[in-house]
């Protein structure tokens, strides 16, 4: 009945068929270069990337022009973080971010202060949320940019942005956000919100991979190009556009606009029974992270006393992960985990669970049974069992 559930949505999302849909006429009979401006070719992917630039621009609370393409988010938090850098080093030399990034951003931020830059790292609260006197200490008269991501890859916590930004713009700083698991998954609104550079990216939200945007507030901030030679994207990044990846950007942003209230409603129910039947069959389950400020569909649990690699393991048809997916070489604990206040144990005893569109009310009872099942049986087997009693009682942060 069920060959593969598949609840690695902050991986990876399946490609919406209506998305497909938008793209295939680009990988076929309309594959001109949106850069060719003297024949009807170029100017009809012109056309779709114009289109594609209005409905992710729009799910953004943006203008088109603020939106520019890349290859992804990875692409976007680089450019937003080396580019600031670089076009504001005659006010400052100092960045700030969150120990629980996205290794997009951790890693080019670590390269900056190789290179000169200062950096601070600040850890959040053991529920994974900014504690903002914090970051208010740590913002100076040089400090030219604060990275914080809109909700974690990991567990799911949204934080504080709109409280956040307000801060950074009172101190006279620019703000960042790292946004490819909240983008078509809760409302944002860059102007609202006070987002000055947001990075996403079409997988995460049921579009193709290999493609994402950095929307830059303009005319405010001035960005140093990292990649030159063709003068794309207003000049702040070059390089022929992968037109049919953009046209499946634009059509899963327009999707995400018209059904993301119904969508979340779908998503936080089925993550909801989840948990419930995962608390009913097992002591020491333990949320990780903010339940009450958290993506619908980010599920991140710690059983008691069970090694997550052996229980992914032992969940051959359940697709789900220990943590980040881009940090798959790392034997290390998940640096998101540690960072909130896990000890070792209790963060190798982690599991991410990432619920989406198409998932079902049978799917999560099948999971359930499935993960209470082979957590019972490792108990057995491992002489760590006496360690569920160690561990927080059955509840969250």
């Amino acid at each position: 009945m069920h060959a593969q559930v598949y609840l690695d949505h902050q991986a990876s999302t399946p490609l919406d068929p209506r998305v497909l849909e938008a793209m295939l006429p680009f990988l076929g009979p309309k594959f001109g270069n949106a850069a060719s401006r003297s024949h009807r070719f170029g100017w009809e992917a012109e056309k779709a990337v114009e289109l594609a630039r209005r409905q992710v621009a729009a799910l953004a609370g943006a203008r088109p022009r603020e939106i520019v393409f890349t290859s992804g988010a990875t692409e976007s938090d680089n450019l937003a973080l080396k580019g600031i850098a670089a076009a504001y080093r005659e006010h400052g030399n100092h960045i700030v971010t969150v120990s629980t990034e996205h290794r997009a951003v951790l890693d080019p931020a670590r390269s900056l202060a190789r290179g000169g830059m200062r950096l601070t790292v600040l850890d959040p609260e053991p529920d994974g949320r900014l504690n903002l006197e914090k970051l208010r200490a740590a913002i100076r008269p040089e400090t030219v940019l604060v990275s914080v991501m809109y909700a974690n890859n990991e567990i799911g916590v949204i934080q504080p942005i709109r409280q956040i930004a307000a801060l950074c713009h009172e101190m006279g700083t620019l703000f960042h956000s790292d946004s490819a698991q909240a983008f078509g998954k809760v409302p944002i609104d860059v102007d609202a919100e006070g987002i000055d550079l947001m990075s996403v990216s079409a997988h995460k939200m049921y579009g193709p991979k290999g493609v994402g945007a950095l929307y830059v507030r303009r005319p405010k901030v001035r960005l140093a190009p990292q990649l030159e030679g063709g003068g794309q994207e207003f000049g702040i990044r070059s390089g022929t556009l992968n037109v049919p990846a953009i046209v499946g950007f634009g059509s899963a942003a327009a999707l995400a606009a018209d059904e993301m209230a119904v969508e979340a409603g779908h998503d936080r129910a089925l993550r909801d029974r989840l948990l419930s039947r995962l608390h009913a069959g097992l002591d020491g389950v333990t949320v990780n992270g903010s339940l009450a400020h958290r993506l619908p569909g980010n599920l991140n649990v710690s059983f008691a006393g069970v090694d997550s690699e052996s229980l992914l393991m032992s969940l051959t048809d359940i697709a789900c992960s220990t943590g980040s997916a881009c940090s798959t070489a790392s034997v290390e604990p998940s640096h998101v985990l540690r960072a909130i206040g896990l000890g070792q144990s209790q963060a190798r005893s982690s599991v991410r669970f990432g619920i989406g569109r198409f998932n079902t009310e049978d799917e999560m009872d099948y999971a359930a049974n499935r993960i209470v099942e082979a957590v019972r049986k490792l108990r057995q087997l491992s002489p760590q069992n006496k360690a569920v009693s160690e561990f927080p009682a059955p509840g969250v942060l």
